[in-house]
């Protein structure tokens, strides 16, 4: 692994002050901390100006609004993914299902215990159960969205404020070119 910039150095200042021909009035200290202050604002200016569309996942599963909740469900399951957009013929997003709301459009709601959602594994019928539901019956619309050019602090606060994890990411006609989740935030963060 080479040296980085941020392993400056003393003898790399010197180096730095003798190479200009000219009277510079700095001390080999005061460029360090110049160096620093630079440096410090430079990742800075970096790490807040990451485009959503720049972390995003372009390769998104959606569902159409009349797609069975336990398609989606085995989607979901099968794509190890906690929610998927909703969308129309022209992938325009009209909304999004989620975990807790194929949960719910199944009758389990927070009122249900663990025994509850085994009977209703095993096919036993739970009060207040929606039967034959489908996406649209069960999605939140409209769905919250963020577009490619919005920078990914705008998305990590939309995430925070709403309490979930994912948004999809649009165009300006709201057609759906890819999601952007909390890990995306963090693998973004973290590079």
């Amino acid at each position: 692994m080479g040296k980085r910039p941020e392993d400056i150095n003393e003898d790399d200042l010197r180096a730095a002050l003798n190479e200009i021909k000219t009277y510079v009035d700095v001390t080999e200290a005061d460029l360090k901390v110049i160096y620093e202050k630079a440096l410090k604002h430079a990742r800075e200016r970096l790490t807040l100006e990451i485009p959503v569309g720049s972390v995003m996942t372009k390769d998104v599963f959606t569902v159409m609004p009349g797609s069975d909740i336990r398609d989606v469900a085995k989607l979901l399951s099968l794509h190890r993914i906690s929610g998927i957009p909703v969308v129309d013929a022209d992938n325009r997003v009209v909304g999004i299902v989620s975990e807790a709301d194929i949960l719910s459009g199944m009758g389990l709601n927070r009122d249900h215990g663990f025994k509850d959602v085994l009977r209703h594994m095993v096919g036993i019928p739970l009060p207040h159960a929606k039967s034959g539901g489908k996406a649209g019956d069960i999605m939140n619309a409209p769905a919250i969205t963020v577009r490619a050019e919005d920078d990914i602090r705008t998305a990590a606060k939309i995430l925070d404020e709403k309490r979930i994890k994912r948004l999809p990411v649009t165009d300006a006609e709201g057609v759906l070119i890819g999601i952007i989740s909390r890990a995306d935030i963090v693998r973004a963060a973290a590079a």
